[in-house]
């Protein structure tokens, strides 16, 4: 089948590439001329594993291309995917005016029937905006009697995981009432679907809202986690012990109820606030989302707070040693990153921090660029070199089992501030250590 996805960002190269590997002819066409061109001589625009190999076989093969040709892009597909980001406004909402040029520019170029599908996370009603959007261009350019239908078919990727979570899906959503469109949406995913049936068919506007609810379950599961964890602290209980007890629960299960310092990434902070202002604009007061995004942000100084209690808030002219930076494992995504949030705080209080991150080292020098109080080091044991003390902010596998010799004989001072609870505090108490983590006694 012949595909074109509009956006060649996370969602969109990710999609196109799993796509073209079960055989469909898929073109990706995007505004950014130097992007187009590094995909065509194979260098990847995002850290996300399997993915390379993936978008260099298929583009040597002819099956996957990439262009800033919009109208060639029109051209080709018979479905039309629109994975263009959906950044967040200045209230929180979600600003749908890239997903609303692409539906435009496919009216303006097309010249028979189209299926448009929004894959970019958006709002409920946005079905209808990219409707009404191409039905004006096409009715301005006269071109009346072509005919489109537009579907939702949300993505639920996780990144790091994501070529697998594609290749693999739990479940493909797809939003329409059209039993036409339906068909060719079944035929186009018909190759994931073999297994068992994944295809969960509903109207546009169920869609939407089920990818925003999906993201905002998660978030507030961490967010709960999180809450109490803090309440595990002040009662003298321990969160890991809590997690295991409430996790064998087949009803609430093990995902995503790790103590931490809040969530962070492209989805579910901007979904969680894009949800909040959708209700807001409908006069209903969403309690639950922003008591959820109210404790992502607190736990977001968690560790700076112990940091500064345990210097008795001295912090000026300390170093610190920090161990990850991305927003989580397997990315080098930074966006809301909580790494963000400490080693802003830590350089206001006049703190200096060494950084070291498997992935994300580039993003970070990208955002900052050169500071005094920022050194971006080569190994996670040159970021110790006479540090004060080791802040966890990620928790990558390269991290969980060090040297505690070495680290201990490179500091500084003997103390871990473990934002991912990596380590057990026994242990860590034994080997000599101040160790501070989430939700357990020191």
């Amino acid at each position: 089948m012949k595909v074109t996805v509009f956006g060649i960002g996370y969602v969109g190269l990710v999609q196109a590439a799993i796509l073209a590997e079960v055989g469909h002819d898929v073109v990706c066409v995007d505004v950014d001329a130097d992007k187009v061109e590094a995909l065509k001589q194979g260098r990847i625009p995002i850290y996300e594993p399997g993915l390379e190999p993936l978008v260099k076989e298929n583009f040597a093969a002819g099956r996957l291309s990439f262009t800033i040709d919009a109208a060639l892009g029109v051209k080709h597909g018979e479905v039309q995917f629109i994975a263009v980001g959906t950044p967040p406004d200045e209230d929180g909402s979600a600003d749908l005016k890239y997903v609303l040029a692409v539906a435009s520019t496919i009216a303006e170029h097309m010249e028979s029937h189209k299926i448009v599908v929004d894959k970019s996370t958006v709002p409920v009603g946005t079905g209808d905006k990219v409707k009404a959007s191409i039905t004006e261009v096409l009715q301005a350019k006269g071109k009346t009697e072509l005919t489109f239908d537009v579907i939702s078919n949300p993505e639920f990727l996780k990144e790091g995981s994501a070529v697998a979570d594609c290749m693999k899906p739990d479940r493909i959503v797809i939003g329409t009432d059209n039993k036409d469109a339906e068909d060719v949406m079944r035929e186009l995913y018909a190759p994931f679907n073999r297994n068992h049936e994944k295809i969960i068919v509903m109207d546009v506007r169920s869609a939407e809202l089920t990818k925003y609810a999906a993201n905002c379950m998660l978030a507030t599961k961490i967010s709960f986690m999180n809450e109490m964890a803090n309440l595990a602290e002040i009662l003298g209980a321990d969160i890991e012990a809590v997690r295991h007890g409430i996790g064998s629960d087949p009803r609430i299960g093990y995902h995503f109820i790790y103590p931490g310092v809040g969530y962070g990434g492209s989805c579910f902070p901007k979904d969680v606030q894009a949800l909040i202002q959708t209700a807001d604009q409908i006069k209903f007061d969403a309690k639950v989302l922003k008591a959820v995004e109210a404790r992502n942000n607190e736990q977001k100084t968690t560790l700076f707070n112990k940091i500064s209690k345990h210097f008795g808030g001295e912090l000026k002219g300390k170093t610190f040693a920090l161990w990850g930076l991305s927003f989580k494992p397997n990315t080098d995504d930074m966006r809301e990153a909580p790494s963000r949030v400490l080693m802003e705080a830590l350089w206001a209080a006049g703190a200096k921090v060494q950084a070291f991150d498997p992935e994300a080292m580039n993003e970070t020098q990208r955002i900052y660029g050169n500071r005094d109080d920022l050194l971006l080091c080569g190994t996670k044991e040159s970021a110790l070199k006479h540090a004060d003390a080791l802040i966890i902010v990620t928790e990558w596998q390269a991290f969980r089992a060090p040297d505690f010799d070495l680290v201990k004989d490179m500091l500084s001072q003997a103390t871990i501030f473990d934002g991912r609870n990596m380590y057990d505090p026994k242990r860590m108490a034994k080997r000599g250590f101040n160790y501070y983590s989430v939700g357990r006694q020191q």
